[in-house]
């Protein structure tokens, strides 16, 4: 591959301009133009996340995310956040199992400084000793905000509880124990591994010219990166073998007001063609005001002020869950109501009219949710990363409106058939039989 391909992905009658560059080096350059827009959304997706990680790296992903915020051959860490500010940008980062992101909204004219900072910091972090041992105070004092949050914390305890010790039942922080062993070269060595161009999509969406795109992202590569002629790294596909997981319940105990619960199921790996139908499901389980578990566990009973369903899937995993938050004291109650709704459920008593609704919510929030540059960016970004495949948003739509009721029937009664784990945080003994499955 000797020289840069260019393709259309999306043209402007499917919802595009959508166009697609592979350089020599295997980068990948996507761009959906927005002209109506005077914003830029500017992303570089690294296709490395926590369940890459090897046990004794933990938080290697995460940590090294941070770090490349901490400063460059040309910039410090001052330099990269004012240069963004003093055009009223905005930058951030996260990590995710499967990736990582580094991103930038911007005006359309300063979508140079945007491209110009972002890669900078991608292609010649320092990474010094003095950084990593700072650095590492500040993701302790992550973990223990996060440890503090508990609505959110009981997610990371649960798919611990689901998947084990597997990647996937990681934390992506890690711990403070492997945050405290990791190295500077370990750190170091990671980031030469696994940043490296055919490893990485840009992705832009806004007010933009492709090929103006590629000039600026090939420009700032290249000045940093001795690059070498490769293919771009594959998506992540099914191996064949599903991640290993476990059921049962597990009670933390916390000295908190209100009792925090998940219960889940294994669920749909991300390619599995019923993935509309989940969609939908979700929606009629606990995805609304009008859902089932809302009804019946907060309107009708008044047990638990939040209650709602959730999923993720992962080409070798995936979850269906329901997380409520209610009074100790209604907690048993609260999992009994939950359990009889989704055996129910799994019965065959879903209505015509909660498919409409599931239906109806699932659509509105395809095309809501792509309102603004930062999610066109991702949608495109994770097409190529993650999905392999970039479908119009009508036939998005058309997926949605051909589920039938026999499809989300039969599929509740597999997911909700599988074997539950139940993670509990609250005032209760961790031995207390009172949440056994």
């Amino acid at each position: 591959m000797s020289r840069a391909i260019t393709s259309t992905l999306l043209s402007p009658e499917a919802g595009g301009p959508i166009k697609r560059t592979v350089l020599p080096s295997g980068l990948r350059v996507l761009s959906q133009s927005v002209p109506g827009f005077r914003s830029v959304t500017f992303g570089v997706w690294v296709g490395v996340g926590s369940r890459d990680e090897p046990e004794q790296l933990n938080g290697a992903t995460h940590f090294l995310e941070h770090l490349l915020f901490k400063g460059t051959e040309r910039r410090d860490a001052l330099e990269i956040s004012a240069e963004i500010d003093a055009v009223g940008g905005e930058m951030n980062a996260f990590t995710g199992k499967e990736y990582t992101c580094y991103y930038a909204r911007v005006l359309d004219t300063d979508l140079p400084l945007a491209v110009d900072v972002i890669c900078d910091m991608i292609t010649s972090a320092t990474l010094t000793s003095d950084d990593v041992e700072s650095e590492r105070d500040v993701i302790d004092e992550e973990i223990a905000m996060h440890a503090d949050e508990t609505s959110d914390h009981i997610h990371d305890l649960f798919a611990e509880q689901l998947w084990g010790t597997s990647p996937l039942g990681r934390s992506i922080t890690g711990t403070p124990d492997s945050v405290a062993a990791l190295t500077r070269q370990q750190v170091v060595g990671w980031y030469r591994r696994r940043y490296k161009p055919a490893n990485i999509v840009v992705s832009v969406a806004g007010n933009v010219e492709h090929g103006d795109v590629v000039r600026l992202v090939r420009k700032a590569f290249e000045r940093h990166w001795v690059t070498t002629e490769a293919e771009p790294a594959p998506v992540r596909r099914p191996s064949g073998r599903r991640i290993p997981t476990y059921g049962g319940s597990r009670v933390h105990h916390r000295d908190v007001e209100q009792a925090h619960m998940v219960f889940g199921l294994p669920g749909l790996v991300r390619n599995d063609p019923r993935r509309y139908a989940a969609g939908v499901l979700n929606g009629i389980v606990g995805g609304g005001m009008s859902s089932r578990l809302f009804q019946e566990v907060r309107e009708k009973r008044g047990l638990a002020y939040s209650v709602f369903t959730f999923g993720s899937a992962y080409a070798d995993a995936g979850m269906v869950g329901v997380y409520a938050g209610c009074s100790p004291k209604k907690a048993p109650e609260v999992l009994d109501v939950v359990r009889a709704e989704l055996e129910s459920i799994a019965s065959g008593t879903i209505t015509p009219d909660e498919l409409l609704r599931g239906k109806g919510q699932m659509r509105g929030s395809v095309v809501m949710g792509l309102e603004d540059t930062g999610a066109k960016m991702t949608r495109i970004a994770k097409a190529e990363l993650v999905y392999g495949e970039l479908p119009t948003v009508d036939q998005i739509l058309n997926s949605i409106d051909a589920v039938t009721l026999d499809d989300v029937t039969a599929l509740a009664a597999e997911l909700y058939a599988g074997t539950p784990a139940l993670t509990v945080m609250g005032p209760f003994e961790e031995d207390t039989t009172a949440f056994a499955l």
